[in-house]
């Protein structure tokens, strides 16, 4: 199992959201998981233009990569999220707060790089969110 310790500094302030600044890790294995959109499992866009569908979506795909190699959320340690509209921040600001402490209930949150970019793979994905977990 990986010894995953995530902290936040005391010199960069209290963190602007639900995330921390750092995540030491000590790990036999590491899982890079490749950019999940909201797509079903044959391919298909969930929740077209709605922003909180394709966030739930994103988070239950990176779920099933973390199960598949036997693993869950205590072994992320690191997200980088692209949102294709600034306005979608306060959005995506308000799914963590709802359902980050259930999926993190000690409250200790991954670092977390969010930018905002012109599109995505594809028009209608609002949102994709990349994942490194140590197990």
């Amino acid at each position: 199992m990986a010894a995953i310790k995530t902290t936040n500094v005391e010199a960069l302030g209290k963190p602007l959201g639900q995330y921390s600044h750092m995540t030491r890790v000590k790990a036999s294995e590491f899982l890079f998981i490749a950019g999940m959109l909201a797509a079903d499992q044959a391919g298909g866009v969930v929740g077209k233009d709605d922003f909180d569908t394709q966030c739930v979506q994103v988070f239950r795909n990176i779920a099933a990569a973390l199960e598949s190699a036997g693993a869950g959320w205590r072994n992320v340690v690191e997200f980088t999220t692209y949102l294709v509209h600034s306005q979608d921040i306060a959005r995506f600001m308000a799914f963590r707060l709802r359902e980050f402490p259930k999926m993190f209930p000690d409250g200790i949150y991954p670092p977390n790089t969010l930018l905002i970019v012109d599109r995505l793979v594809q028009e209608p994905y609002l949102i994709e969110v990349q994942t490194v977990a140590a197990i």
